[in-house]
């Protein structure tokens, strides 16, 4: 099975990690990491976000690591656009977490109008901090949970612009 998912993943977390998890349990995986023009389109808080070449060699680290776990291959695409790679006819899952279910069923719509079948769309959970709330890179980078979710009041986060 040939498995789509796409982000800006600045920083990679464990809402991440649980995304790879769930795409390298179903088969092959292909991420499309957002370009540094696309990346700020996609963020709902004005934030710094790192260039795209750091951004790919944090990933390739991580991916590395599920994909020998899982005896499977990785690749990165570069994402210029939201539906992004997903709309190809070699993909049968795309993985998504519940705020982007909703761009989910948009890549299907592009699917069906290319004459592709749709995927399946599998849903993966938050992962929440030792506070409750959902761990995201924006917290992280505003300085209030480190990538595992452990609060860290010392830190001081990173600025909207660089």
């Amino acid at each position: 099975m040939k498995v789509a998912l796409g982000g800006t993943f600045d920083p990679v977390h464990d809402g991440h990690r649980a995304l790879f998890e769930r795409a390298f349990e179903l088969g092959d995986v292909t991420v499309g990491l957002t370009s540094d023009e696309l990346a700020p389109k996609t963020r709902n808080v004005d934030r710094y976000v790192r260039p795209y070449d750091e951004r790919l060699a944090d990933l390739e680290r991580e991916l590395g690591r599920f994909a020998e776990e899982h005896d499977r291959t990785f690749e990165v695409r570069e994402l210029t656009e939201p539906t992004g790679i997903a709309t190809e006819p070699q993909f049968d899952y795309l993985v998504v977490s519940p705020e982007t279910r909703d761009g989910g069923e948009l890549v299907n719509e592009v699917r069906r109008e290319r004459g592709h079948e749709p995927l399946s769309v599998e849903v993966v959970d938050h992962v929440y901090a030792e506070d409750g709330a959902v761990i995201s890179s924006t917290r992280i980078v505003e300085g209030e949970i480190d990538e595992h979710g452990n609060l860290t009041p010392e830190r001081d986060g990173r600025s909207a612009t660089r």
